[in-house]
């Protein structure tokens, strides 16, 4: 079995200009904070960004630019795929005035579903919600469908280069257990990346999370940082 633990400065070394990263978490909740700003320090640039949405202008703890608000102020992002993006200004600013940021907006069950669908090999995801909107307009749409008489949209699935999510305790196979509600987009990404990276706020050995407590198997892990190290 390979050793999958590895610092965090290689697994931001792994991931080139230009990457498509889907990064879990919900306001930063559950996010892979040290991975995010270890990728901000290095300024690694055009990355495509496939998030519930981009952190917050200012944390929890009055810090600014919580989680990849950082890579949007760093101006590092070039396209934004999300469900809202209200709490980083910066999102608008850059879309709607610069024009120098792609923002692509999705409704949030929808995206989740559309990642899911990425992870599972599945075609597309047909969804009710959007019809008679402007996400029937989205090139992530592919069309109306009407089953049994009700209409739905065919939506696109969604991968990624890498994923990099956040897990409570991962053992050293990857094997993560989440606390709470951190679980929210991270246990769909991490099926839908060709690279999956999880930050560790435990990382223990094999054996330490009873089987039962996996949520996410470490078969779709490729690789685990220590969160506790920068």
């Amino acid at each position: 079995m390979k050793n999958k633990v590895i610092s965090i400065l290689d697994a931001v070394d792994m991931i080139p200009e230009g990457a498509v990263i889907m990064c879990g978490g919900f306001l930063g909740c559950g996010s892979a904070h040290s991975l995010i700003e270890a990728l901000a320090q290095k300024g690694t640039k055009n990355l495509t960004i496939i998030a519930n949405d981009c952190g917050m202008a200012t944390g929890p703890q009055g810090e600014e630019f919580y989680g990849i608000a950082k890579l949007i102020h760093n101006r590092q992002v070039s396209h934004v795929i999300a469900t809202h993006v209200g709490m980083t200004p910066e999102v608008g600013e850059q879309g709607m005035v610069d024009k120098t940021l792609q923002v692509d907006l999705l409704p949030q069950g929808t995206l989740a579903e559309m990642i899911r669908a990425g992870g599972a090999g599945l075609g597309g995801v047909l969804t009710p919600t959007g019809v008679g909107t402007i996400v029937e307009d989205s090139p992530y749409c592919l069309g109306r469908q009407s089953v049994m008489g009700k209409d739905y949209l065919l939506m696109k699935p969604i991968h990624a280069d890498f994923a990099l999510i956040g897990g409570h305790t991962v053992d050293t196979f990857g094997n993560v257990w989440y606390k709470g509600t951190t679980r929210n987009f991270n246990i769909v990404m991490a099926t839908a990346a060709d690279v999956t990276i999880v930050e560790a706020d435990c990382l223990v050995e094999i054996g330490d999370i009873e089987p039962e407590n996996v949520v996410t198997a470490g078969a779709y892990v490729n690789y685990i940082v220590d969160g506790g190290s920068v």
